[in-house]
């Protein structure tokens, strides 16, 4: 039997670890942390990365873990709508609660809590999926990428502070935003320049200063992106979710295209052939997930304007008007062979 080494039990690494079990690979998962996390935010599922758990014989235990989200808007500070979020088919889930439905379909042995592996460790294996990061020591050892700054940093945590339907509110170079979650508690998150805090807000439309005024234990990080990959491939070394792409988190992307990585990766190795089955794997994955990582920076640049955000939020308007639902090309953003079956 052919044996993987995961480097990195995040959301894509257990995907993968579950994909090749299921492909009849011998598996071991490295993770540094010494448990699954138990607090965390909110993640939205898409339709595409709801059929790829579907896939690995998750998705029903991911639906009971999350919510059906009910709607989503963008609006100025004022309150004003500019448009409506199309979110049909998404679900919302914490990832905590991810984590453990994905954790919770592999056998308890193969994931290895506080082991602070590399490739050269894991060199007797048939196959190393780094799924380790946007700080990635794998990447790290294969390529010379760059970990970029997007010249803003994240918040986010959450409140107590029930919310029927989220969205995002957009002003002067920051934004807010809020997702119900299933235990009726309310994730937040919001993006301001460097020097920025939750202060700005204050003064926005209902329920933004009530959820500021509850904020506890708020996690601050530099909003990152990854310079592209010339291949996620390298000998029998693979790459995979934030380690191959991280991107902004301005789509809502990030989880949903590592769940399809590790789904497409898992697939693309039932073959004989490793290094075939990894070329397979770039060819499907790097194209599609660039191109995601690009639009997302794209997004992200036009919500850190602070002049003429008339015209910006007119234009936010038009494209939120005639932007496809979710299921279609651009939210799954897949290879016409992939999900497909």
């Amino acid at each position: 039997m052919r044996s993987a080494a995961v480097i990195g039990g995040g959301v894509g690494g257990l995907a993968a670890a579950i994909g090749l079990r299921r492909a009849g690979w011998r598996v071991v998962v490295h993770e540094r942390a010494a448990a699954l996390p138990n607090v965390g935010t909110g993640l939205g599922i898409w339709p595409a990365a709801l059929g790829a758990l579907d896939r690995l014989g998750v998705g029903d235990a991911a639906r009971r873990a999350g919510r059906r989200q009910s709607g989503g808007v963008v609006r100025r500070p004022d309150g004003m709508i500019l448009g409506r979020l199309g979110v049909d088919g998404v679900r919302l889930i914490t990832r905590p609660a991810l984590l453990r439905v994905l954790a919770d379909a592999l056998p308890a042995d193969v994931i290895r809590f506080g082991s602070d592996a590399d490739p050269g460790s894991c060199s007797g294996h048939d196959l190393v999926v780094g799924a380790d990061g946007v700080h990635s020591r794998v990447r790290s050892a294969l390529f010379d990428a760059r970990v970029l700054t997007c010249g803003a940093v994240g918040l986010r945590g959450t409140v107590d502070v029930p919310v029927e339907v989220g969205g995002e509110t957009w002003g002067r170079g920051v934004k807010f935003g809020l997702t119900p979650q299933a235990d009726g508690r309310t994730n937040w998150y919001a993006m301001t320049p460097p020097t920025g805090d939750l202060s700005v807000f204050r003064d926005w439309h209902d329920p933004i200063p009530r959820v500021v005024a509850e904020a506890r234990d708020v996690l601050r990080h530099d909003l990152l992106r990854l310079s592209p990959l010339p291949s996620y491939v390298s000998g029998r070394v693979a790459l995979l979710g934030d380690a191959a792409h991280a991107m902004t988190p301005d789509l809502g992307q990030g989880a949903c295209q590592a769940i399809i990585d590790g789904l497409v990766l898992a697939e693309c190795l039932t073959g004989p052939s490793v290094e075939a089955g990894l070329r397979e794997y770039d060819r499907r994955r790097r194209r599609a997930t660039q191109r995601l990582a690009f639009l997302s920076s794209r997004l992200n640049d036009l919500a850190r304007v602070r002049r003429f955000t008339g015209a910006r939020d007119l234009g936010l308007r038009l494209a939120l008007a005639l932007a496809p639902k979710p299921g279609s090309s651009w939210s799954e953003d897949l290879e016409p062979d992939e999900l497909a079956g």
